[in-house]
C-alpha cells in the first residue's frame, strides 16, 4: 500500500486545514485508516482513526470537537479536516493504514505509512 498525504501548510491560529490521504496498491475499503502528529522532539502520537467502513471514528481526547477524519471509497482518500487550529497542533502529519481495518491508536500497530505533511499554526 502506498500512502501519499497532502494538505498541510501555515496557518494563523484559529484557521482551518484539510489534510488528504491518497492510498493505492490494495483494497481501500478493507483498510482502516489513520493520523499520527510528531512535534519537534516529541513522539509520534495518534491524532484520529476511522475503521474500513467509516462507521467508526475515534480521536485524541485534544482534538475533538474540533478534527473530522472522514473517507471516500470511490476517491481512496482519507481526509483530516482541522478547525479551530491552535499552536500546540504545529507538527508533522503522518497518513497510515491497518489491514485488518479495525481502528487502532498505537503507531506501532499500522502495517503502513505515507510520508509526513507539514502543519504549523502560528499565534
Amino acid at each position: 500500500v502506498q500512502l501519499q498525504a497532502s494538505g498541510g501548510g501555515l496557518v494563523q491560529a484559529g484557521s482551518s486545514l484539510r489534510l488528504s490521504c491518497a492510498a493505492s496498491g490494495r483494497t481501500f475499503s478493507s483498510l482502516a485508516m489513520g493520523w499520527f502528529r510528531q512535534a519537534p522532539g516529541k513522539e509520534r502520537d495518534f491524532v484520529a482513526v476511522i475503521n474500513w467502513s467509516g462507521g467508526i471514528t475515534e480521536y485524541t481526547d485534544s482534538v475533538k470537537g474540533r478534527f473530522t477524519i472522514s473517507r471516500d471509497s470511490a476517491k481512496n482518500t482519507v481526509y483530516l479536516q482541522m478547525n479551530s487550529l491552535k499552536p500546540e497542533d504545529t507538527a508533522i502529519y503522518y497518513c497510515a493504514a491497518r489491514g485488518d481495518g479495525f481502528t487502532y491508536r498505537r503507531a506501532y500497530e499500522s502495517d503502513y505509512w505515507g510520508q509526513g505533511t507539514l502543519v504549523t499554526v502560528s499565534s
